[in-house]
């Protein structure tokens, strides 16, 4: 299954939408591959295994289950994480890029490749729906909680 969606991060019509930097959505991207149980609902705890200037090797732990991936990031522009399948978990992959058609315009793409079957009975249908809707909130939740990490370090006295 392949799912794809944007998420405006500025609108230069909505006056009620704090605007980010390119720079300060990156910022949180990176802060969500290094630091992902502050982004994701039932993550214990995260283990990085290896680190390069693009890559980490990542280790995730989901109470007794275990889920390893690769995140390669692309400064400034995207963030990847690859998940290896195994028999309890859909392997795939997740690739956040940051798109700025112009000056006062941001979004982020989120694009899901997984190894979940095509949509070829009614059940299955349902199934890829409740997984793209799980998805979609998901990534609404990580946008939501970057602009919190943005706005507290704009806030006085602190030294982030």
């Amino acid at each position: 299954m392949n799912f794809e969606h944007l998420i405006q991060i500025n609108d230069p019509l909505n006056p009620f939408v704090e605007s980010m930097t390119r720079e300060q959505l990156w910022e949180g991207l990176v802060l969500r591959a290094e630091q992902p149980q502050l982004f994701v609902l039932g993550l214990d705890s995260c283990t990085i295994l290896s680190r390069t200037d693009s890559t980490l090797e990542r280790e995730l732990h989901y109470g007794q289950a275990t889920v390893r991936d690769r995140v390669t990031l692309a400064p400034n522009e995207s963030v990847r994480y690859d998940i290896l399948a195994t028999e309890a978990y859909v392997g795939g992959s997740l690739t956040m890029t940051i798109e700025q058609p112009d000056e006062l315009q941001l979004f982020l793409r989120f694009e899901y490749k997984t190894t979940l079957p095509a949509a070829d009975t009614e059940d299955t249908r349902q199934t890829n729906e409740i997984v793209k809707s799980a998805y979609r909130e998901s990534d609404i939740d990580t946008v939501r909680l970057i602009r919190q990490f943005v706005q507290a370090r704009k806030e006085p006295g602190n030294l982030h």
